[in-house]
């Protein structure tokens, strides 16, 4: 493992994983070994992970001086690892213990930090805390779990000559949001990864000045809380993030102190979103929802909605050739992508979803241009609040005519998918039965129309969507040679199209 020397001699090491910009990774525990991070969720596919190992824990020597165990004196080696590694400013994460460091090296050295992510963080440094009597009452949440009398029965017998490692033995079950196997294997490496020791020194006497460090934070933060974790509840947590000039909260379902070990897909995905500069975050129906924002802030807007199994990187190349003379918004709806997946899918969840999405981006009149499954919810929204979108492009959609013969189910594949797999039988469902009126009422849309098809190579029977064409008022059909994925195969000849349809 690299090793450094820190301000006052001791010696550190940390460990890197994965690819891309650093994310500097702090430990809670308090004072436990990085290594119990993992890779954060797949957040290593993402960002390259630089996991510190404290002081006297992992790979890191033991200070001479104990007293620098204290949180506020280790500081120092978040910014000697920072001058190590040649970084001017960074993105740095914190979890629970570690979220206190993070913000305290975020107030002392504002100018050096991008971006904070505080995980199921104890708020000490902003002067927000959990009493016994508030994390006992939290953990109530677990009482219809199987194991919660025998484990609320020991933790009642907890006094102050516990000591720290029988503690985290007893509150272990409900740190985590399942008390499955793989926490139980989690949570028994703390037995060796901790020092104990350092841990009672973590929060000593003098540690933090909240007042003084809330008056010094600048950088923007997202606060990620577990739904059940007791320190910090999801309440505590919102008023930990109040403390932040620029702050987001998201609590993730389902999970506790540990939430990328109880569900990782739902913890990467706003990490993930918060850190890529170029993503940004809208919530609609509470589902936040992640898009990609480029060219110029006043230009004309462009929505671009993906179809299924994929997401608004679908656009990638459309979106650069666009954004030269308008201001795009590439869209995840839900269950793809980096949004959220909350369940409640269909073609007209879909509709209702982007049409929130333009309502709460103020973009009513920008010319959406949707590609397959997201066509047919451009579609629906077009006829049901025609006044909402100023022109439509619609590539390979949905005729909504019942298939003949109907889709069979799906087989999911195996491994992790990209996007939430429940969509697929719920739209297949509305593929093979589709609601009449969505065909019917065709005639309802008045934003001008363009249909663009992909030819004979498509799966998609050609002269539905001439069909579909014929019946949309005003509408002009397009065929570029291309199969279903006209946008990503042939993204000239598709460039070429809709700017000649308008978009110039």
């Amino acid at each position: 493992m690299p090793l450094l020397t820190t301000y006052d001699g001791t010696v550190l090491s940390y460990r890197t994983l994965g690819e891309g910009e650093p994310l500097v990774c702090l430990a809670g525990g308090p004072m436990r070994d990085a290594s119990y991070l993992g890779d954060l969720g797949g957040l290593a596919a993402h960002r390259t992970l630089v996991l510190l190992d404290p002081r006297g824990t992992g790979g890191s020597a033991a200070p001479a001086d104990p007293g620098t165990y204290r949180c506020d004196r280790q500081v120092g080696d978040v910014e000697a690892l920072r001058v190590h590694l040649g970084l001017e400013r960074m993105d740095l994460l914190g979890h629970s213990a570690g979220g206190n460091l993070a913000t305290l090296y975020a107030a002392a050295h504002p100018a050096r930090v991008r971006s904070l992510v505080l995980v199921t963080s104890a708020g000490r440094a902003v002067g927000v805390g959990t009493t016994d009597e508030e994390w006992d009452e939290a953990v109530t949440v677990f009482a219809d779990r199987p194991w919660y009398a025998e484990a609320r029965a020991a933790l009642d017998t907890i006094d102050e000559d516990t000591p720290l490692q029988r503690v985290l033995d007893i509150t272990a079950p409900f740190a985590y949001g399942r008390w499955d196997a793989a926490a139980r294997e989690h949570a028994a490496a703390a037995t060796w990864q901790m020092n104990v020791e350092a841990a009672t020194a973590y929060h000593g006497e003098g540690a933090y000045d909240p007042e003084e460090t809330r008056r010094r934070l600048t950088a923007p933060v997202l606060v990620l809380a577990g739904e059940y974790d007791a320190g910090p509840t999801p309440a505590k947590a919102a008023e930990a993030a109040a403390c932040f000039p620029h702050a987001e909260l998201v609590v993730q379902p389902g999970a506790s102190h540990f939430p990328w070990v109880d569900d990782p897909g739902a913890f990467l995905r706003p990490v993930a979103a918060f850190l890529d500069p170029d993503v940004r975050t809208v919530t609609v129906d509470g589902v936040r929802l992640a898009h990609r924002v480029s060219g110029p802030e006043d230009a004309p807007p462009v929505v671009l909605v993906h179809g299924r199994g994929e997401d608004g990187t679908t656009w990638t190349e459309i979106a650069a050739d666009l954004a030269a003379d308008h201001r795009v918004h590439a869209l995840d709806l839900r269950g793809h992508g980096l949004s959220d997946r909350p369940g409640g899918y269909g073609f007209d969840a879909f509709r209702d979803e982007l049409g929130g999405f333009l309502r709460a981006l103020g973009l009513t009149g920008a010319t959406v241009v949707a590609h397959s499954m997201g066509a047919g919810a451009a579609l629906l929204l077009a006829q049901r609040d025609p006044g909402l979108i100023g022109r439509l492009v619609l590539e390979e959609p949905p005729g909504f005519q019942p298939l003949d013969p109907p889709r069979p189910p799906a087989e999911r594949p195996a491994g992790p998918l990209a996007f939430d797999w429940a969509i697929v039988p719920e739209t297949d469902a509305q593929l093979n039965d589709p609601d009449p009126r969505w065909r019917a009422e065709l005639s309802a849309i008045t934003a001008p129309t363009l249909v663009l098809a992909g030819g004979p190579a498509s799966h998609v029977p050609q002269d539905r969507l001439a069909g579909l064409a014929g019946r949309v008022p005003g509408a002009r059909l397009a065929t570029i040679p291309a199969g279903h994925l006209v946008h990503t195969d042939r993204p000239a000849a598709f460039l070429a199209a809709i700017r000649e349809f308008g978009l110039s």
